[in-house]
């Protein structure tokens, strides 16, 4: 099998309308802050091709730079797919977090069985200031999991995000990177060269909005 590298994933992406570019209407997140691109990374899943380049990168991924793993846990609820079916190309068990405890039954936030000590690695499908996947890293490390690390198929490469993550002792490896979906994106002609500058400057600062002027 030949797999894929970070062009490969940014293309793939493009070609299903994963990512979408709107500098001139932002997308305004749950933060208030205005964003002139948003990836859907679960449409992945509704497309074959696609879904089996990343999901063989992501097992890849881990058996690169987390050879000692012995489970994955997604994040809820994106990460849920991806980590079950990279879990299942690697033979290894998989399991989810939950945003919150379950208020019935045994009032699970973890889901699947976590041994205390397990080498575990989390599946995010995008990261921008790292805040979600960071809460999942620390529900597993308070039950006792030894996290090795995270596999994201998108980052935004925030300052912010990479800062928590380096605070937290905990590396990120990316499928695909946001200069890389710009660059992509500018020699398909999805976005103008003259773009990628405003990309980068949202990247840099997001709460400046000068990109926009």
């Amino acid at each position: 099998m030949i797999l894929s590298n970070k062009h490969d994933i940014a293309r793939d992406l493009l070609s299903i309308g994963a990512v979408f570019f709107r500098p001139e209407e932002p997308f305004i997140w749950a933060s208030g802050i205005k964003s002139p691109i948003y990836c859907d990374n679960r449409l992945i899943l509704s497309y074959p091709e696609v879904r089996s380049a990343v999901e063989s990168a992501i097992a890849q991924t881990v058996k690169d730079n987390y050879p000692a793993c012995e489970a994955l846990f997604g994040t809820s609820t994106a990460g849920i797919a991806h980590a079950a079916i990279a879990a299942h190309l690697l033979g290894i068990p998989m399991g989810y977090v939950r945003s919150g405890a379950k208020d019935h039954g045994r009032n699970n936030k973890i889901e699947g069985k976590l041994i205390p000590g397990q080498k575990v690695v989390v599946i995010e499908d995008l990261i921008s200031t790292a805040g979600s996947v960071l809460d999942v890293v620390n529900t597993l490390r308070e039950e006792g999991a030894e996290v090795l690390g995270i596999v994201s198929i998108f980052t935004y490469g925030m300052r912010k995000g990479l800062e928590r993550m380096d605070e937290a002792n905990v590396s990120n490896h990316s499928l695909v990177d946001f200069d890389t979906i710009a660059e992509v994106a500018a020699e398909t002609g999805y976005i103008s060269k003259n773009d990628i500058k405003r990309l980068i400057m949202f990247r840099d600062n997001p709460s400046d909005e000068s990109w926009m002027e």
